[in-house]
């Protein structure tokens, strides 16, 4: 069992156990020994958000590496799907995001990426994590000119950039298009802003002004409200609003309209089947995943496969059904013919493809998708007991689901990268979900009380 690694790498508060500088040191102690077999020179690429943690932890991961004669190739701020790309075009061994995602700045987080791009399966991090407490590789300590050295490579921006561009079509040009975008003072406020200017939009940037502690804060995906007004404010035909390391994305139609992940999947899954590209006929998406997206793409035909949550599952399912199209409600979207993971601005230019090629307006495409009334209600827990464990809260569960009836949806989890328990509910009517999932989350600050 991973006690480190969560759904999405390890996280927590910087400077505090698991995220501190001695952690990361070992981690990348055991990430070097798992990606070399001595037979050549190996380089690990490592990547970092704008958090002010972040060079504390760079430095520490760089060691470490170092520690194990592994080279290093430093990119600085570079979007968590920018530094999986790099990952594989520059044939690094292994590469590394320091990142807490949407998680505030006093957050951090290491993720892990294999030499293909892909994230690191379950049983993988399992084995890094024996490795760093284990003492097996303690003893290996190269010296003299067997230690590694660490390069800063100063085109990464531009090498992503260049990629992102690609993955729009060369027979249309954004010329005439307002976007706004907002960056969360994050990984990608450097990068997004040139795609789409270089592809010829008029941008409004947000977010682009890092200062170490202002990721997130107020800006980008979990909180677009801004986004919103200026999309109204601007005329604009497109808002985006990415997180902190811009791997998701929410986007704004023209009206100020919020879509979500799940309204992305549905334009996307409708605009592909249309031009015989779905591979299999079917998505992947989450267990959060709206059951209007399920019955949308019923309706088409289409096939919705479920994952746990985490994109990285979204993923996996991905690449092992043969499917090309994937994501999450919170805004994760997988376009496997362009990216091996979520990234936001790939997911903006595909949108931005089929209000082009259709020549309907974001507005009017997010029709498509019907979302059944949701309600999500999240719950600090002091320890993350098996729910299965608790009687007051499955008695709770079990009462609503039987009031629902087939009308509707329960999902109460434990969130993989906090304290929390979130609580998931879908049905006709918003104020009794609303209500019942009050009902469920209050069930386990009860649960302490006894059995």
């Amino acid at each position: 069992m991973r006690k480190l690694f969560g759904t999405d790498g390890i996280r927590g508060v910087a400077n505090v156990h698991p995220m501190t500088s001695e952690i990361a040191m070992q981690l990348g102690r055991a990430v070097a020994h798992i990606c070399s077999n001595g037979k050549r020179r190996h380089r690990v690429l490592i990547g970092k958000d704008t958090r002010l943690s972040g060079y504390m932890l760079e430095t520490a991961m760089a060691s470490g590496v170092c520690s194990m004669g592994v080279d290093v190739l430093l990119v600085g701020p570079l979007s968590t799907p920018g530094i999986a790309l790099l990952t594989s075009t520059m044939r690094a061994d292994a590469g590394v995001v320091i990142s807490a995602s949407h998680n505030p700045f006093q957050d951090n987080g290491i993720k892990i990426f294999a030499s293909s791009g892909y994230k690191l399966p379950d049983q993988e991090e399992e084995r890094i994590e024996r490795l760093m407490s284990g003492g097996d590789i303690d003893h290996l300590r190269p010296t003299a000119q067997s230690v590694g050295k660490a390069f800063r490579i100063d085109d990464a921006v531009g090498r992503y950039v260049v990629s992102l561009k690609h993955v729009f079509p060369p027979e249309l040009t954004l010329a005439g298009i307002k976007i706004v975008v907002d960056c969360a003072n994050g990984a990608a406020y450097r990068v997004a802003p040139a795609v789409f200017e270089e592809l010829g939009a008029k941008v409004v940037s947000m977010g682009v002004k890092p200062d170490g502690r202002n990721i997130n804060r107020r800006c980008g995906s979990l909180h677009p409200e801004g986004m919103c007004q200026a999309v109204k404010k601007h005329k604009a035909q497109l808002g985006i609003a990415l997180d902190g390391d811009a791997d998701r994305v929410v986007i704004a139609a023209e009206n100020g309209e919020l879509l979500d992940g799940d309204h992305m999947l549905a334009i996307s899954a409708r605009h592909l089947l249309s031009k015989k590209l779905l591979a299999k006929k079917t998505v992947v998406a989450t267990v959060m995943s709206n059951l209007g997206l399920e019955r949308t793409l019923s309706g088409l035909g289409i096939n919705l496969v479920r994952t746990p949550v985490g994109d990285r599952y979204v993923v996996e399912r991905m690449r092992r059904g043969g499917y090309n199209l994937g994501g999450e409600q919170s805004g994760h979207l997988i376009f496997l013919d362009h990216a091996t993971t979520g990234d936001g601005v790939v997911a903006a230019l595909m949108m931005l493809t089929v209000m082009l090629r259709e020549c309907r307006p974001l507005s009017e495409l997010a029709r498509v998708m019907q979302p059944v009334p949701q309600v999500i209600v999240n719950r600090v827990v002091s320890e993350k007991k098996p729910i299965e464990s608790l009687p007051k809260v499955t008695r709770a569960i079990t009462k609503v689901e039987r009031a629902l009836g087939k009308k509707g949806r329960v999902l109460v989890r434990y969130s993989g990268t906090e304290k929390k328990v979130r609580v998931m509910l879908e049905g006709p009517e918003i104020n009794k979900i609303k209500t019942y999932a009050g009902e469920i989350a209050d069930a386990f600050g009860a649960q302490s009380g006894g059995r």
